[in-house]
């Protein structure tokens, strides 16, 4: 039975490495919080169009006790997370499909790349129309923000899959779905995920938009509108600061489970 020694040196390297690139991600908001903190400190700035960073503390505080920031936060997630699932789950389908046929190319290529040009936020007048002001207005918005980087992606990775990859597949008589499904998408997956993560900042965008702009409901949005009516610059703080944060979680989350997915790949060809 073989026993499997690490190098202590390695491991120690390896550590310090990710401990210099955690040091160099906060440097930058340390210093805008100490800034910010010193401002307000020592009378530097009287100005009602900022707040100071104990006042939004107190209020993220507020709100987390009286369950309305948990509850805005659950809902714009559970929008996200919707919308995300069926657009990505779409333009897969679709990249596959344009990716693999040549006349789903000819018949539907021109259209999408004409639709594709359109700016996201013009949508909004005739998703109203067509879908109200309701949840399923928001959830088709933010499904339309997560289709098109998931279905230009996955026809980019399908259309690179190596001719001596289905040459190999022919040879064992592969069937069309197999060879979907055991060539064709591991092959495309890096670039299948490039599009995961363009749409997951998308999405969420497309979240806050749909929220921001389509007002009936609760969500971080409606927080954020709510505080600007009011001209409440501490909740305002809140909303952005919580925002930030889930975009980060989110963009973790993924690259995660690109990690986990893809190590066939090995570790110098995952995103560091």
């Amino acid at each position: 039975m073989s026993h499997e020694k690490t190098d202590p040196l390695s491991s120690s390297y390896a550590s310090n490495t990710s401990a210099r690139r955690v040091l160099r991600g906060v440097t930058l908001p340390l210093l805008l919080l100490f800034f910010w903190w010193a401002a307000y400190a020592f009378g530097w700035t009287e100005s009602k169009l900022f707040v100071a960073p104990g006042a939004v503390v107190d209020t993220g505080l507020r709100l987390l006790q009286e369950g309305e920031l948990t509850h805005a936060l659950w809902l714009s997630l559970l929008r996200n997370v919707a919308g995300l699932t069926i657009g990505a789950s779409c333009g897969l389908a679709m990249g596959v499909i344009l990716g693999l046929s040549r006349w789903s190319r000819l018949l539907i290529g021109p259209t999408l790349h004409t639709i594709k040009q359109i700016s996201l936020f013009a949508w909004i007048p005739l998703i109203m129309v067509w879908f109200g002001l309701g949840e399923l207005s928001k959830v088709v918005f933010i499904s339309l923000a997560a289709f098109f980087p998931v279905l230009l992606n996955t026809f980019e990775g399908v259309g690179s899959v190596s001719r001596d990859l289905v040459e190999v597949s022919k040879v064992f008589v592969f069937s069309r779905f197999q060879l979907i499904r055991h060539v064709v998408i591991p092959s495309a997956m890096p670039s299948i995920f490039t599009g995961i993560y363009l749409a997951l900042i998308y999405s969420w965008l497309a979240t806050l938009g749909a929220e921001y702009l389509l007002t009936s409901g609760e969500g971080i949005g409606n927080l954020l509108s709510d505080g600007r009516e009011n001209f409440w610059m501490d909740q305002i703080l809140v909303g952005i600061l919580v925002v930030g944060l889930v975009g980060f979680a989110l963009n973790w989350l993924a690259g995660q489970l690109e990690k986990r997915l893809l190590r066939w790949r090995g570790p110098s060809a995952l995103r560091k």
